[in-house]
């Protein structure tokens, strides 16, 4: 278990930044305005997905701790 590149703490963050951006895309879809041009498809929605974005790049950079 050693070899992996990532370590347990990583991956919790990463399915963290997973959760975040599927989030992000179902509230992109729950904008009732004709082809999505209202405040959660143009606005909300995409800042939740670069949080989501943002979360994974923190995920893959983060070194855990020696204990």
């Amino acid at each position: 278990m050693s070899n992996l590149v990532f370590k347990k703490e990583n991956y919790r963050i990463m399915y963290l930044g997973l959760g975040v951006l599927v989030l992000g895309f179902i509230v992109m879809t729950l904008d009732k305005t004709q082809y999505g041009f209202g405040f959660l498809g143009i606005t909300l929605g995409p800042i939740i997905l670069l949080t989501g974005f943002a979360i994974q790049f923190f995920a893959i950079l983060y070194k855990p701790k020696k204990k």
